[in-house]
């Protein structure tokens, strides 16, 4: 997602897509390694997509 998405949403909203987007990350890990995981890339996006949100709420403060 893009970041301008993000910043539309409260704080209240980060924190819960923050959490989901953890959640998923540990997902994608445990399929990488029983090699189950069909995107690669998706560990990456997602990592990034971590990042972004902790970057708008370091800025909201």
């Amino acid at each position: 997602m893009k970041a301008q998405h993000y910043r539309e949403l409260s704080s209240d909203e980060l924190q819960g897509k923050l959490e989901e987007l953890q959640r998923h990350v540990f997902d994608l890990r445990t399929q990488a390694v029983t090699e189950k995981l069909e995107n690669s890339k998706a560990v990456v996006n997602a990592r990034r997509d971590i990042a972004r949100i902790k970057t708008i709420m370091n800025e909201a403060k």
